[in-house]
Formats: C-alpha cells, structure tokens, sequence
C-alpha cells in the first residue's frame, strides 16, 4: 500500500515539516559524496547499540561523539528510496499533526520520538555494532499521533495490482494498525534489525506518539503558538480533493462539494479533483475562476456518468469557503 495523501486539510503552512523534510535531504545529499568514506560516517553519525554497551568500542569515542548520534542517526538515510519513502510519509502525516501543535511544540515532539525510537531499539539491540540511521522511528511517532488525532480520515491509497495501480480510500485507522501490526510481526519474527530494519524503533516511536499527544491535551497553549498559527496560516487549500457527488434521478446529473479559501475564491484557482461515483473513480482537472463566492455552483458539462438516454450528465460543485 502507497500512501497518496490524507482528506484532512490543514489550515497551517507546516514550516517545521517542510524544514525537516528538507534537511533529511541536504544531509542524504551529504552522504552521497563521502563515497568509500560512508560507512565510516554512517557509523560515527548513525546509532550504534554496542557503543555504549561494549567499553573496547565506546572508549574510541568522545562523550560528544557518544551522545550526538541519538539525534544525527534520525537524519541519515540508507539509500534513495529509503529518504524518499520516509519523506513521503512524513509529507503525507506530518501537516496535520503540526498543524493540531503548532510548529514548536511540533519540532520538540518529533525530535522526542526520534530518540525514544532509538533507545527502543539500543534496547532489544543493545550489543549490535550495526549503524542504525532513518527518520522511520520519528515519522512512525507522527503516524502514532495522527492515528490518536485523526482516526477518521481517510487514506488515498494506491494499490498497485499487477500493471493496473487501483487507488482507493482506506480509513486511517485501518491504515495504521495495519502499518503497526507489520511493525509488530516483523519484529516478533527477526532479530529486530533484519534487512537493516529497526522494527522496534517504528513500534516505539509510534507507541511513544500515541502517549504523548494523549498527555499534550492537558498542557494548556501559550500565546508563542497563537502567533505562529497566525503567521503560518494558509491562503490555499490542498490541490487534491476528493469529492463524493451524489445524484437526485436518472438524468445523470452529479452534485458535490469544492473546499477553497477566501483568498482562492477572490483570485480563482485550479485543483485535482478525484471524483467516485458507486465503483468508479475519475481525476479531473476544474478551473474555478476568480470572484466566486460561498454557495456558487461551477457546473462541468459531461463531467458525470453516463445517463439512461446514452449522454453523459453534468456535475455541479457547490462552493464551500473556509478559513
């Protein structure tokens, strides 16, 4: 399963994300120039269970080289479509969390899954001289906490079935327990690292979110974080959106609703609408002009199914602004 993107909109720019999500690249870029030198970095960087837990190893190394890598490993990746799967997840998961915290309580939660991941796994791994690295302990605090915040949503999935990809919604819980049950079963049936995958830390870091947005519900918000909603506030919703018409005869004729802003509906926009009706699923691209306002229809002629009387009805789009 592929996540393509998730139906809950945040209403803020996430800064922090996107910051993170850009230094994991400049530091990936980073390795990819230490050329026969990367193991070496990987380990001197990387989380490596047996330098702390054998004293021949760790006496090789300064206390500041010992206690860096617990956050440095969270940045290191071991290969192109390891960065770009975790990016990718995190892109998907990481808005709205940030979004519910506010980018600086944000950047403390992910960097506190980050290590709680890798002390789960130094743990259960605690005499391997391997080099732990990847954001995946992190990212699956993110996914914890989404699962807490947004169990409702939906996952725009794609499923790839041979050559045909099928993509479809599946609910976030389902989504996610289903991730962390993999999580669980690989770790049961490995040593905890197999193929260079720390499955404890995932399972850690995604236990750890979970508590952690639970016990942030009784820490009141500051004033910092009401300014930086301000400040970080969207003009633009997602350019995706997936719309579920309903119909009212056999004229087929289509009726739904289009999500944008008030900055959107003033200046007109374009999205990527992914439109389902019964068993069939279709992506087009809708042009709303500039100066609609709350209740206009934008009607798309033969945007719809196909009608007893062998044309293709039309869809209509009622306009929804919201902040």
């Amino acid at each position: 399963m592929i996540p393509l993107r998730d139906t809950i909109t945040s209403k803020n720019y996430p800064v922090v994300n996107n910051a993170i999500i850009g230094i994991n690249i400049a530091v990936f870029l980073m390795q990819l120039f230490q050329g026969q030198n990367l193991y070496n970095f990987d380990y001197l960087y990387g989380l490596v269970p047996a330098r702390y837990s054998i004293p021949r190893i760790s006496s090789d190394f300064t206390a500041t080289e010992q206690i860096f890598p617990f956050i440095s490993f969270m940045f290191l990746h071991g290969g192109f479509l390891h960065v770009l799967g975790n990016m990718w997840t995190l892109y998907i998961f990481g808005d709205n969390v940030e979004d519910h915290m506010g980018p600086f309580r944000y950047l403390i939660f992910y960097l506190a899954c980050g290590l709680i991941s890798g002390l789960t796994h130094l743990s259960f791994n605690f005499y391997s001289n391997f080099p732990t690295i990847g954001a995946s302990g992190a990212i699956a605090g993110v996914m914890g906490a989404y699962f807490i915040l947004y169990p409702n949503a939906k996952i725009l999935t794609l499923i790839p079935i041979i050559i045909i990809p099928w993509i479809i919604e599946i609910p976030a819980f389902f989504f996610l327990i289903f991730w962390f049950l993999l999580q669980i079963l690989n770790a049961a049936g490995s040593s905890g690292q197999a193929g260079g995958i720390a499955w404890w830390a995932h399972i850690g870091g995604f236990i750890f979110g979970m508590i952690w947005i639970k016990m942030s519900s009784f820490v009141p918000e500051t004033g910092l974080t009401g300014i930086t909603r301000h400040l970080t506030g969207k003009k633009k919703s997602h350019r995706l959106q997936v719309i579920r018409p309903v119909s009212t005869g056999n004229d087929g004729y289509l009726y739904g609703i289009l999500q944008i802003t008030p900055y959107e509906a003033a200046m007109g926009t374009q999205k990527i609408v992914s439109i389902s009706h019964g068993f069939k699923k279709k992506f087009y691209k809708v042009v709303v002009p500039a100066g609609v306002s709350e209740g206009s229809i934008l009607r798309l002629k033969g945007f719809s199914y196909q009608a007893e009387n062998g044309l293709k009805g039309d869809l209509f789009l009622k306009m929804v602004i919201e902040e």
